[in-house]
């Protein structure tokens, strides 16, 4: 279960860090803006890892999502923060991550500043089994099949069709 005393740092829509918040509090519909990042996996193939979301997490549980996500620690830079969330759920530490931009994503429950970024990769994956369920390769014809039907995380969907939507048919 994800721990709701976590604590994130509250930005503003620069990523200035101007205070801090619980992880209950910013997944509380309080609309404290707080930092994620995200990678896109891609293979020399084309395809797109996602991941699957366990059951048991407070947003989007069951669902396919970016291969990475995860929050920014209190202290921690985006940088620090994408190489330590791609290690932990996917095992993988050598990448070179491209940045691609910076968002606000507003949902019903919270609001986040999501750093994009992308990497080609076609070593092994080791999707962890305490935070994923899961996860694998998806062509752009199977993501573009999925969308709209509740089997994606609603984030995925916006992002993808945002920064990759020429990918899709």
């Amino acid at each position: 279960m994800d721990n709701q005393q976590e604590i994130f740092p509250i930005v503003d829509e620069e990523g200035n860090v101007i205070g801090s918040a619980t992880r209950s509090e910013c997944h509380s519909g309080s609309k404290l803006l707080h930092p994620v990042v995200h990678l896109h996996v891609f293979n020399s193939k084309g395809e797109v890892y996602l991941q699957r979301r366990p059951e048991w997490k407070d947003i989007q549980p069951g669902k396919w999502d970016t291969a990475v996500g995860g929050h920014v620690d209190y202290g921690e830079t985006p940088e620090d923060a994408l190489r330590r969330e791609v290690r932990e759920e996917l095992g993988i530490t050598d990448f070179v991550p491209e940045y691609i931009d910076k968002y606000v994503y507003e949902s019903k429950g919270e609001i986040e500043l999501v750093y994009v970024n992308q990497t080609i990769y076609d070593g092994e994956i080791f999707p962890s089994t305490e935070e994923l369920d899961g996860g694998r390769f998806w062509t752009t014809q199977e993501i573009s099949e999925a969308l709209g039907k509740e089997v994606l995380t609603p984030n995925f969907e916006s992002e993808f069709k945002r920064f990759f939507g020429e990918y899709l048919l």
